[in-house]
């Protein structure tokens, strides 16, 4: 709290002092640079790793200029594109290896013998 001087006191016996506010910067946003690589590589489903990648470029570019908000928007951008494109390659993969699986049974079933007898189609005989 600040109070107010008294009229007998001169400004030269009080001490000399400086409150310098020292603030952090702000935190660069991030860019998904290497996510969206792995992405582009791994998972590149319609090219939205692609799109991840270049978005994610673009971020960094931002970032190394100083414009925050403009990275923030393409690395945000970048993450979306991410998610999605994982999101997918995820469900491609469960199909895929649902067929497979469907069709190993069914090779499996097709190559047992038939059985004759009671279990029969025809009934006994």
């Amino acid at each position: 709290p600040y109070q107010v001087l008294s009229a007998n006191v001169s400004m030269e016996e009080l001490p000399r002092s400086t409150t310098v506010p020292m603030e952090e910067p702000p935190r660069p946003p991030r860019d998904h640079l290497v996510w969206s690589l792995f992405t582009t590589l791994y998972g590149n489903f319609c090219c939205l790793g692609l799109l991840a990648f270049v978005f994610s470029v673009k971020s960094r570019d931002r970032k190394v200029l100083g414009d925050y908000s403009g990275a923030l928007s393409y690395g945000s951008t970048a993450r979306c594109l991410n998610i999605t494109a994982l999101v997918i390659n995820i469900i491609i993969v469960v199909i895929v290896i649902t067929i497979v699986a469907l069709v190993v049974s069914g090779a499996i079933r097709s190559m047992q013998p038939p059985t004759y007898g009671q279990n029969s189609f025809y009934g006994p005989t």
